[in-house]
């Protein structure tokens, strides 16, 4: 399995607190079978002032402690990139990283304010207007999802992709996550899961756990393509018209039921 959003480097953000803590999620993640991990710490201007060039220093220096322990883990470039208005210079004046130096990177939202749902999807429209394919991470757990689930919608279908966390999808995030993870699925709008791990308690880079549940629900094939086709595409930079699509999308990537009856789906689940 190929684990693209985790927060393994050591004291860089607030993931691993330590060395010994990045080299303890290292083996747990070999352990659950992952063999691919990106690392993606916090780019959150004003709170995480991590840099593209910051983070490759950081993996060199944790791929030598990994070599040294024997652990047997591929390492990636990459970052948890929070929403903001001069993105596309960041990426481009190579201070913000995407994920291997792809056209893909993770995008994250505010988790709380609801009031800035056009700064997202401007946001959003700039980096897809600049080539680029932002990764919407774990909208299950934002606070805003109830409300916004429509222009989220909206989003995915102008090319955005979502990426659920794999701990939402076996209910350790609670009713909330697990209810909207479960919804997204059965929409078929979910492109990629992810551990989103911190640590290797409440947080760990789990990801065999959330698989099992794909593959309950969707079947075998699309739990191949969450977590290892759609993940493989993207550290090779594929075209996402060239990968496998979600069951809710045609070939071409575009939505193949109407939207005006997901929408309508939307409505009477959420009563």
């Amino acid at each position: 399995m190929i684990d693209l959003h985790c927060h393994i480097l050591p004291r860089i953000d607030d993931g691993a607190k330590n060395l010994e803590m990045a080299v303890a999620m290292a083996k747990q993640a070999v352990d659950d079978g992952i063999h691919t991990v990106v690392c993606t710490p916090h780019i959150y201007p004003g709170l995480y002032e991590n840099t593209k060039a910051g983070i490759i220093q950081a993996i060199a220096n944790f791929s030598e402690a990994l070599r040294a322990a024997n652990v047997e883990l591929t390492l990636f470039c990459g970052a948890d990139v929070h929403v903001d208005v001069n993105l596309v210079h960041g990426i481009k004046s190579g201070r913000v990283a995407t994920l291997n130096h792809s056209r893909y990177l993770l995008l994250e939202f505010p988790h709380r304010d609801r009031g800035h749902i056009k700064m997202m999807q401007d946001c959003v429209f700039a980096l897809q207007s600049a080539g680029y394919v932002p990764i919407i991470t774990h909208p299950e757990r934002q606070r805003w999802i109830n409300e916004y689930y429509a222009q989220l919608i909206e989003m995915v279908e102008q090319g955005a992709w979502i990426q659920l966390t794999s701990q939402s999808i076996t209910g350790r995030f609670g009713k909330k996550a697990l209810s909207w993870s479960e919804r997204m699925l059965d929409d078929g709008i979910v492109h990629l899961i992810a551990t989103d791990a911190h640590n290797v308690t409440r947080r760990p880079p789990v990801l065999s756990a959330g698989r099992d549940v794909v593959a309950q629900s969707l079947g075998q094939q699309e739990a191949e393509n969450m977590l290892h086709i759609r993940a493989q595409g993207i550290l090779n930079n594929a075209e996402p018209s060239s990968l496998p699509q979600p069951p809710a999308f045609d070939n071409e990537g575009k939505l193949s039921i109407k939207k005006q009856d997901l929408m309508s789906k939307i409505k009477r689940w959420m009563g």
